[in-house]
C-alpha cells in the first residue's frame, strides 16, 4: 500500500524512504490527517535553493536508476548510496514537480496522505 499526494500535482511517495511531509523542506508546513500544501511564485526562490542543495544526491541516484526500475539494499551498498541520498532523490523529484506546477499555473496545491 502506498501513500499518495494529489491536487495540482500528483504522485506516490517513495516507499520506506520519503516522508508524507517531504514538501515541508520547501517552506510550507503540514496539517493533520492529510497534509495540505500550497505554493506560489513567492516560494520559487526557496524551492530552487532547496533543489540546489539536493542536486548532488539527485544526480548520483538518478544515474543509479538509469538502467533499473527497482533496487535492493545490497544494490545501494554496492553503489555507495545511503538512504539519505535516496530520500533526497525522491524529494528532488517532488520539488521539481512543485516548481513546474507553479510555472505552469502560478501556484501549486496538493494534499498528501499521512
Amino acid at each position: 500500500m502506498g501513500r499518495y499526494y494529489s491536487g495540482d500535482i500528483e504522485g506516490k511517495f517513495m516507499f520506506a524512504v520519503q516522508s508524507s511531509t517531504a514538501a515541508d523542506r520547501f517552506g510550507q508546513k503540514a496539517m493533520v490527517n492529510y497534509v495540505s500544501y500550497y505554493f506560489d511564485e513567492d516560494d520559487i526562490d526557496r524551492i530552487r535553493k532547496e533543489l540546489n542543495s539536493l542536486r548532488e544526491s539527485y544526480e548520483k541516484v538518478a544515474a543509479f536508476f538509469e538502467n533499473r526500475n527497482s533496487y535492493t539494499d545490497e544494490d545501494l551498498v554496492k553503489n555507495n548510496i545511503v538512504k539519505e541520498e535516496l530520500s533526497d532523490y525522491a524529494d528532488y523529484v517532488l520539488g521539481e514537480k512543485i516548481i513546474n506546477c507553479i510555472k505552469e499555473n502560478g501556484s501549486c496545491s496538493f494534499d498528501a496522505e499521512l
